[in-house]
């Protein structure tokens, strides 16, 4: 880092910004293969938490590879960069008292273990879409594992790149089992329970 780069600190507290918005700061980190259920289910979280009246937002894996990461491939430093600048996108939402739930493949745990220590203790919550690769290469909802498994794409997670599996995560969810409902619900009962979100009905 260059010498002539100072932090500057805000006027407004991160704790302030919580209290204004009436909810306490989160990053609900999924992660699991292509095709697990990862998107679907943080964004009708998404959609629950809304409807209650807390601010959130989503950062999708595709989404961000349209934007801040367009530059980046599925080597392994890229997909380390990516997450890099995923959870530092995340603790900026964070910072300004927001509720975020990221949905990122994110296979490799020391790339998420960083992420983790860029939040305050309880902040930092892993929800691990545990949904078998059959299931996964089943629906191919992007038709990504047919071209894996034809060679057409390479290093591709599940397939000939590895998904090191989360050994503790706060929350696991299997969504060839769970419909995405209960999959919501049990999220909900997990920030309740953690007092991350109050009853509102």
């Amino acid at each position: 880092m260059a010498d002539n780069i100072i932090w500057h600190d805000h006027k407004i507290t991160r704790a302030e910004r919580s209290v204004n918005k009436n909810q306490k700061p989160c990053l609900l980190w999924f992660t699991g293969l292509s095709g697990s259920g990862k998107s679907t289910v943080a964004n009708a979280l998404d959609v629950a938490l809304h409807k209650r009246g807390y601010h959130t937002f989503v950062l999708d894996g595709d989404n961000v590879r349209h934007g801040l990461c367009k530059d980046l491939g599925f080597s392994d430093d890229d997909r380390e960069e990516n997450i890099r600048r995923v959870g530092e996108v995340c603790k900026l939402f964070a910072d300004a008292g927001l509720m975020v739930m990221s949905a990122f493949i994110s296979p490799f745990t020391g790339d998420r273990r960083l992420v983790r220590k860029l939040f305050p203790a309880g902040e930092f919550i892993e929800v691990f879409i545990d949904t078998p690769l059959a299931t996964c290469e089943e629906r191919d909802p992007k038709g990504l594992y047919q071209k894996a498994r034809s060679g057409q794409i390479k290093r591709f997670t599940g397939i000939d790149s590895p998904y090191e599996v989360p050994s503790r995560p706060e929350v696991r969810l299997d969504t060839s089992s769970m419909s995405v409902e209960v999959c919501v619900e049990t999220l909900i009962a997990y920030l309740l329970e953690r007092e991350l979100i109050i009853r509102r009905d």
